[in-house]
């Protein structure tokens, strides 16, 4: 007798309404791939750069890296997401949670400006990011020091977050193209270890595509994601798309036994996302390659990490002083 395949009903935890150059194509079409797809809730931010159309350039590029102009902070694009989700119904508004992230990381009045919109906007930002800090040719074309996820700016935006229960959404590399080893891991760990109270999510675990380019697997990567969850409860993964291939999928599309397990392992500390940057056509196809990988799940856990995860991260009475909603650090305490 044939199983009956899953149904799935997602959250997408990584969604930016706009692109490099600030430009979206839309809450409504954003909200019909929402339906078509599945998709209960997103997590909506703006992105916290925009890429500069330089004079010596003949062509307007189509993405940060497609000429050597610079970026620069762009604190606007928290506005463009309030009038996306404001300009909503109601019962639209609450399928999305707006993530703050228009500010320079390297800035230490980053936490005044954060609180100033979190004062003019009450009771609307539902959590911070994505914050950029190591993030390969981003950075390098972005001026400025390489932000790191444990400078003082950052210590005193994630002292802002615990205060008001908001999660943060952390782009962190964990190496450089070339270094074949964990060259970042402490700026990340450091900002863990100081700041137990507030719920990171890492954003593909420190992995991007032009580590993929120049390194291909990075085999102390899930190692170090197994220490990491034990010892930090403050810690959630996001399975954005640079983590399906080459991690929990093999060449042949088949889902590698060490990530099942490690999931299994931690079945609430895990999510998923599209990663997508203000068009959403896209979406749909990305979810549904992790389809493998959420079949050979367990049901319960592949539900909690399609769907449920996000939303128990998100601020609330239910999550308030409990690091991420666990009772305890060990990988009992997720069991579904």
């Amino acid at each position: 007798m044939a199983t009956q395949a899953r149904e799935y009903r997602y959250s997408d935890a990584h969604v930016h309404y706009v692109d490099f150059f600030q430009e979206s194509e839309g809450m409504d079409s954003l909200i019909e791939v929402m339906d078509e797809v599945g998709i209960d809730h997103v997590m909506i931010s703006g992105v916290a750069v925009a890429k500069k159309w330089d004079e010596n350039e003949p062509k307007r590029p189509r993405y940060y890296a497609g000429d050597d102009a610079s970026l620069y902070w762009y604190s606007a694009t928290d506005n463009l997401v309030i009038e996306a989700v404001q300009g909503l119904p109601a019962e639209l508004r609450q399928r999305f949670h707006p993530f703050l992230s228009g500010f320079n990381p390297n800035d230490k009045n980053a936490d005044a400006h954060i609180r100033r919109m979190l004062e003019t906007h009450p009771g609307f930002w539902q959590g911070i990011g994505e914050v950029f800090t190591r993030h390969d040719d981003l950075t390098a074309l972005t001026h400025g020091d390489a932000p790191r996820a444990n400078n003082e700016a950052l210590h005193r935006v994630y002292r802002l977050a615990a205060e008001h229960d908001l999660p943060v959404l952390l782009h962190a590399n964990i190496t450089s193209k070339r270094e074949r080893n964990p060259l970042y891991l402490g700026e990340v760990e450091g900002a863990l270890k100081e700041h137990p109270d507030v719920r990171f999510i890492w954003a593909h675990a420190g992995t991007s595509m032009e580590i993929h380019r120049h390194q291909q697997r990075l085999d102390f990567l899930r190692p170090t994601l197994e220490r990491l969850l034990a010892e930090y409860p403050n810690l959630h993964i996001d399975l954005s798309w640079t983590l399906l291939r080459p991690y929990l999928l093999d060449g042949k599309g088949k889902p590698r036994e060490g990530w099942l397990e490690l999931v299994e392992a931690y079945p609430g500390r895990f999510m998923m996302g599209s990663d997508v940057v203000g068009r959403f056509g896209g979406i749909g196809e990305k979810l549904d390659a992790f389809r493998p990988f959420l079949d050979a799940l367990p049901e319960a856990v592949a539900r909690r990490v399609a769907r449920d995860n996000f939303l128990s991260i998100l601020p609330g009475p239910s999550n308030s002083g409990k690091a991420g909603g666990l009772k305890e650090n060990g990988p009992e305490a997720d069991d579904p």
